[in-house]
Formats: C-alpha cells, structure tokens, sequence
C-alpha cells in the first residue's frame, strides 16, 4: 500500500502543546469548517451532524468552542457531550447516527498538551487518505470560503445530556445479565482524566465495591502521578485494601493497565493473552488469530502458539490494528500499552470494555488475575524514550541504520531491535528484546546515546 504524506496528523489524530501551532483555537476552527467541508462536499450530506466530546483539560474548552464556531460556520450542527471517554464519543457518533465525531484530547500526555481525534460515521478512525485530503483543505483557506453557507445556512448547536448515561448502560450491556460484580473489590485510578465520573458509575452499578483514585479533575492534573503510565498509586492502594485488582485508565480511557492482587502491574500483553485464549475457548476468536504490533513482547507470540492460537503484527498505533482487523475479518486485537479492542462491541480500543472483559474471564474461569497473567512468560524487553529534534530520519540515518543491523546480527532469533520516531511526541522509542536483561539494557543504552548524539536529542 503506497503510504499516504501527511504533516499535521499522527498516529492519533493532530496533537501539540496548548497556544502552540497546531494546538491553538485560531487552528481548531479551520479544522471544523474543514471537516464540515468534507462532509458536505464529499460524503454529500448536506447538513451534516457531528458530536464532540472532550477529556478534562483546562484548554478543553478553548478548543471545543473553537472547533464548534468552525463547524457551524460552515453548515453542520453540533451535539457536545462534555467530558466522555474517547471510546464513548465513538460509540455516541453511531448512537445518534451522526457523520462524523471530534474527541478533543491528549491521551496520556500531561495538560499542557492537547490533540483532536476524528471519527468517521461508523465511528472508527478516519484512513490515512481522508487526513490527507483535511490537510489539502487547511492549506487553501479560499477553498472553504468559496462554499461558506449563507446566514440561513448555519449549523446549530445543543448539548447531550445524558452522554454519560447512554454509554454506562452500553458498557454494562457488554457483560452477561446473569452476572454481577458482588464480592469484588476492586481499585479504580481513573486519571483525573474524561472516565472520572463513567467508570464509577459502571463497576457500581454492576455491584463492585471500589476505591477511587483520580476522579477530581481541576483541568490541570489530568495524567499527574496517576494513570496507566504511573501505577504506583494503584499498586499501594491495592496492596493496602487488599483488593482483587487494580484498574488505571489513562486521560481518555481508551487503555487500560491491571494491578493484581499481590501488586505487580500486568500490561497489555499479558491482557491480550488472557482475552485471546478465553475468546478461541468460547469460540469467538476469528480464524484462531488476533493482531497486535510490533512492540508487542515475543512471549505473547509463544504463549499464543502453545493454545494454537495466530498472531498478525502491523504497525504500532491502535489504527493500525483496527484498519488489520477489518481487512482480514478479525475480532480481537491490541497494543502493549493497554489498548484493547473487541470489534464484536466496539470500534476502538476501550479500557472500561476491557477491564469488563477480564473480570468476566475471572468469574469463569474462577482464577485470580495473577494466576491468568502467568499463562504468559515475557522475554525480557528494556523500552527507553529519547528526545530528538529530527525523530523521523531515526529509520534513514546511516549510523543508526547501522547500529540496528549490529544488534539484530547479535541478538539472532531470540531477540529484536526496534527503533521508531513516536506519532505523538517529539521522541525516537527504542525497544530491544532478548534472553538476558542486562545485556539488552547495556544496549538500549548505548543506542540511546547513539541516537541523541545523530538526531540532536
């Protein structure tokens, strides 16, 4: 597939930092009158309807107003949802059968960033293609002025007020009617971040009983010290509760991270495991295979094969995946960071659908979560992030190039180097994997300093 140029979008959707370009309210309404553009022009709807959510940074509202002007101006109406999960606005856009939906969030970043996601009308992620064509459109303002509507032809605009409830009631439909969660104890860190009022709702009302970390968002504290990047709030509220397990959420709840009941932080693969094998034992996993990337653990890829079990890697960025699992007819899918996406319920990785999904494998199978998370033995992995001024050219620099070649030449079939400029942020990840943890983290280590040295790190 010929790769699509593209400047403005990442892996996930355009993010910067607040009052910066492009994270900047001037921006935000040239996208929406963009956006309401494609939708008129080219899907041909001629009043289009679009339905925008948000996380709970402060400069969410900046951004929403903004974006909503730009919409409006050019002819959409606007359903705003307020603060919701990235994956409830999904659900919410094919809910009110709108055609498009806009999610104003940074995911796991801290409040000084934002980012603006968009969804198609089936409510996944818009292709590479049509991002493209948005950004064709924001470099020709003249474009958008010459199909501005008349007066009698501006959008309006009115709040879902009961955004939240319609996607509690969702999620519990995802779990069996003749089960509850009574007699579950259970530690909630919902990052101060767009699930402070959702997932509580939900593990309540399915009868678990909860302590809560992170539910006061102040708009500035979304992601500080908590979150699925930070568990260790999580880890000593389980251990001091003695709770079954813990459950961290980053900012837009779309990952999910587990603690277990003695305290050790169980991530993605791990998770991807456990769901995989329940679905192929219910008979739910299509063709016996799932999709992960290519930073998921090799440990994943071997407990997978001893049940029979296929894994397909594609890409890192949970759109990869998804775009993999409709192309070959699969169900399950997910990334190491906690992304876990059930097609059979929705469109994108959701952390409440999945932290539903683990706890009903648990009822079944009558396991703790550590005994499930044994099932899989990860090789060692050492992942390390470093700042570059020129993140890209980490895949064309002849020195690190081949470095790469060096060390894949070392580590032969029982280990991988993996060197990629991030989607989001100004950084080249590393990731190396091999038998021996020392030896790999001597050489993370070096190549770190290799690539901060060439990239101007």
């Amino acid at each position: 597939m010929t790769a699509v140029c593209r400047h403005l979008f990442g892996t996930d959707g355009i993010r910067g930092v607040v009052n910066q370009y492009p994270m900047t309210a001037e921006f935000a309404l040239a996208l929406g009158r963009a956006v309401a553009h494609y939708l008129r022009e080219i899907k041909k709807a001629r009043c289009p309807r679009v339905v925008v959510g948000k996380d709970t940074r402060r400069s969410g509202y900046m951004l929403e107003e903004a974006l909503t002007s730009g919409f409006l101006s050019q002819g959409a109406d606007v359903f705003l949802a307020g603060p919701l999960p990235t994956p409830g606005l999904a659900f919410l856009t094919t809910s009110l059968r709108a055609d498009a939906g806009v999610v104003i969030s940074a995911s796991h970043n801290p409040y000084y960033d934002n980012g603006i996601k968009i969804f198609a009308a089936d409510g996944f992620k818009l292709p590479d293609e049509i991002e493209a064509r948005l950004e064709q459109y924001l470099s020709d303002p003249s474009l958008l002025d010459r199909y501005r509507p008349r007066s009698d032809g501006v959008g309006r605009a009115e709040r879902v007020d009961d955004a939240v409830g319609r996607y509690v009631v969702f999620l519990k439909s995802t779990f069996p009617r003749y089960l509850n969660l009574e007699g579950l104890t259970l530690v909630l860190d919902c990052a101060h971040g767009a699930a402070y009022r959702t997932a509580p709702m939900v593990f309540e009302e399915l009868g678990a009983k909860i302590h809560l970390i992170g539910t006061n968002p102040d708009g500035v504290n979304i992601n500080l010290g908590v979150g699925s990047l930070q568990p260790e709030l999580c880890i000593k509220k389980v251990l001091e509760t003695g709770a079954d397990l813990g459950l961290a959420l980053d900012g837009d709840a779309d990952r999910v991270i587990f603690v277990d009941g003695r305290g050790q932080v169980v991530d993605g693969d791990q998770i991807m495991n456990i769901c995989a094998r329940r679905l192929a034992r219910v008979g739910r996993l299509n063709q016996n295979t799932m999709v992960a990337t290519i930073m998921s653990n090799m440990g994943l890829e071997i407990a997978l094969a001893q049940v029979g079990i296929n894994l397909i890697r594609t890409r890192v960025g949970d759109r990869y995946v998804v775009e993999r699992m409709r192309q070959d007819g699969l169900n399950f899918g997910g990334e190491q960071s906690g992304h876990l996406i059930f097609l059979d319920y929705g469109t994108t990785g959701d952390g409440i659908l999945a932290a539903l999904q683990i706890i009903l494998t648990i009822k079944e199978e009558g396991w703790s979560l550590a005994d499930l998370a044994a099932l899989m033995e990860p090789l060692p992995q050492v992942l390390l992030n470093v700042k570059a001024t020129l993140p890209k050219e980490v895949e064309s620099n002849p020195v690190i190039v081949e470095q790469v070649a060096r060390l894949t030449c070392r580590l032969g079939r029982r280990g991988r180097v993996i060197l990629r400029p991030s989607g989001t942020e100004s950084v080249v990840r590393i990731m190396i994997e091999g038998d021996n943890l020392d030896e790999i983290t001597t050489l993370a280590e070096e190549t770190a300093d290799l690539v901060a040295a060439e990239l101007g790190g």
